[in-house]
C-alpha cells in the first residue's frame, strides 16, 4: 500500500481544515465517554453478538437470529462450504450445519467483516476509497497470519487469533468514517492520515469494548503498531497479532514512519517465519474471497 503522510501539505495549515479536525476529534471522545454511536449496521452485529454469548441458546436458536440477518446467512453459507472449512468438499446448505461446522468464534468474525465492508461503502467514504481498501488488505492478511502463526501454538485459539487480525484496525475503518461526516475532511481524504496514526489504536479499544469482545482480543489490539522487542517464542495473542501486523506491510510504514528501525524489524520477522508465507498467502487469498 502506497501511503505517504505529506508533511507538506498546504491544505494541512487552514484554519478552517483545523477547525473540522478538532471537531471530529471531539465527536468521537464524546461518544467514547458515553454510549457509543456505531452506524446502523453494527446493529446486526450487536444483536447477534447477544445471542452468541448466551451459553443457554441453541444452535437451532442461534441460527433462527442469524436467519434474521439475511446477507450474515448467506456469507456463512459461503464460508462453510469453502476450502478452508470444508477440505472434503461435502457441501451443506442449511444454516445449523454451516454454524456447527464454523463454530461461533467464525460466525462473530463473519458478522463483524460484513459490517467492516459496510463501513467502507457507507454514504461519504468514497473519498477515502483508497486508505480504505489498503486497510481492508492489510486485515484480512493479518487474519490470515494470525490463524496461521496461532496454528504453530496450541495454547492459543486459531478462530480467536483470526477474529483479532480481522479487527484490530477498527479505529481506523470507524474514525474514516467519522472523518466522512465533515466536507473538509471528506474532501481531503489525505489530511486525516496523520489523525490516524495518534489515535486509531486507542479508539480502536474503545469500540471493541463497546461491541462485547473478549478481553483477551481487546488487549491484544493495544498497541499493535508499536515497535517492541521481538518475541522469540510466540507465547501470547497479543504476540500473534503483534507479528501478524507486522508481517502483513500494508499501511505499516504509513503509520510507523516516525519509529526508527522499523524496517529492520520487519525484515528479521520475514526471515523469522518465512517458511510460514506459503500457508498466510493461501489462508489470505481463501479469506478474501469467502469475506468480500
Amino acid at each position: 500500500m502506497n501511503i505517504s503522510a505529506a508533511t507538506t501539505d498546504p491544505d494541512k495549515t487552514g484554519n478552517e481544515l483545523k477547525a473540522q479536525r478538532f471537531q471530529m476529534l471531539a465527536d468521537i471522545a464524546r461518544e467514547l465517554s458515553g454510549e457509543v454511536v456505531f452506524p446502523t449496521y453494527f446493529d446486526a452485529v450487536l444483536r447477534l453478538r447477544k445471542v452468541l454469548n448466551d451459553p443457554n441458546q441453541s444452535v437451532a436458536n442461534i441460527a433462527h437470529a442469524v436467519l434474521a440477518e439475511p446477507l450474515i446467512s448467506a456469507k456463512l453459507l459461503h464460508l462453510a462450504n469453502s476450502v478452508a472449512y470444508n477440505p472434503e468438499g461435502k457441501n451443506i446448505v442449511d444454516l445449523k450445519s454451516a454454524i456447527v461446522r464454523l463454530g461461533l468464534s467464525v460466525v462473530h468474525t463473519a458478522a463483524l467483516s460484513i459490517v467492516m465492508t459496510q463501513l467502507m461503502r457507507a454514504k461519504g467514504m468514497a473519498e477515502f476509497a483508497d486508505t480504505t481498501h489498503s486497510l481492508w488488505e492489510h486485515s484480512i492478511q493479518t487474519a490470515a497470519a494470525a490463524h496461521v502463526l496461532a496454528r504453530e501454538n496450541s495454547r492459543i485459539n486459531c478462530d480467536e487469533a483470526m477474529l483479532a487480525g480481522l479487527i484490530h484496525d477498527l479505529g481506523a475503518f470507524y474514525m474514516l468514517y467519522r472523518a466522512s461526516q465533515y466536507d473538509e475532511l471528506r474532501h481531503r481524504p489525505d489530511t486525516i492520515k496523520y489523525l490516524i496514526v495518534q489515535w486509531h489504536e486507542s479508539i480502536g479499544v474503545s469500540l471493541l469494548n463497546a461491541l462485547g469482545l473478549p478481553e483477551e482480543i481487546v488487549e491484544a489490539t493495544i498497541d499493535h503498531d508499536h515497535l517492541r522487542n521481538q518475541p522469540s517464542t510466540i507465547r501470547t495473542l497479543s504476540d500473534v497479532i503483534y507479528v501478524a501486523n507486522m508481517l502483513s506491510g500494508g499501511h505499516i510504514e504509513w503509520v510507523m514512519q516516525d519509529q526508527s528501525g522499523t524496517s529492520d524489524a520487519i525484515t528479521q520477522l520475514e526471515q523469522q517465519y518465512c517458511n510460514l508465507r506459503p500457508a498466510i498467502d493461501a489462508l489470505a487469498t481463501e479469506l478474501r474471497g469467502s469475506l468480500k
